[in-house]
């Protein structure tokens, strides 16, 4: 169990700046993102907080809806959701792909809606949930708020009763086991320059235990 208590909150538009903010401390040695915006390069933490900035504006300007692990108000966990009603792919707007030029550049954008789209080309029929960006504060992680989160999305996700799963993908070997444990089947794999992209499918969620605080 976590050594703290955290409470599971859905998260509005003004949990934005903070939600950035984790994200960017999740992803920023993941190495899909460094691969994606070219870590190797000056200017890849300033690649990075773009990015995120951007997906996060775009998610809460279409009012999706995000999970939050909240302990005494400070967000340190959260996964942005996009449910089967709302399957809206961001990088089709026009306004996000002229920000994505503008901050991270062209051979950075062109990499990341390779990417995006080699995922999607992954994703099974049928309406699900997918998961675009979810992480814990890398100060709490190991204490198995991970778990906690994965938790608290299943039995959100398990109340829409139109959804068959949950879908999300990661390049980090060092999370393979642990969706696996949580339920998740690998049902694809993308290649993402010497990166390889897991996409993992939960299916039917259950509401089995009450996330709560």
């Amino acid at each position: 169990m976590p050594n703290r208590p955290a409470e599971v909150r859905l998260l509005d538009s003004g949990y934005a700046r903070e939600v950035r903010s984790l994200l960017y401390h999740a992803y920023r040695h993941e190495p899909t993102f460094a691969y994606l915006f070219e870590a190797e390069r000056p200017g890849y933490d300033q690649r990075v907080r773009a990015t995120v900035r951007e997906l996060v504006q775009q998610h809460f300007s279409e009012d999706l809806p995000a999970i939050g692990l909240l302990i005494d108000d400070r967000l340190i966990g959260t996964a942005l959701i996009t449910p089967p009603q709302r399957r809206l792919d961001i990088t089709e707007s026009w306004s996000w792909r002229m920000r994505m030029l503008l901050t991270t550049g062209f051979r950075c954008t062109q990499r990341y809606l390779a990417y995006h789209n080699a995922v999607l080309a992954c994703l099974p029929p049928g309406p699900y949930h997918v998961l675009p960006l979810l992480g814990v504060h890398p100060e709490f992680q190991g204490q198995r708020f991970g778990e906690q989160l994965l938790e608290a999305l299943h039995n959100w996700c398990a109340e829409d009763d139109g959804s068959l799963g949950i879908v999300l993908d990661t390049g980090n070997p060092h999370y393979l086991g642990f969706y696996q444990r949580q339920g998740y089947e690998e049902i694809g794999e993308v290649a993402v320059g010497p990166i390889i992209e897991h996409v993992f499918f939960h299916p039917n969620p259950q509401t089995v235990v009450k996330a709560s605080a």
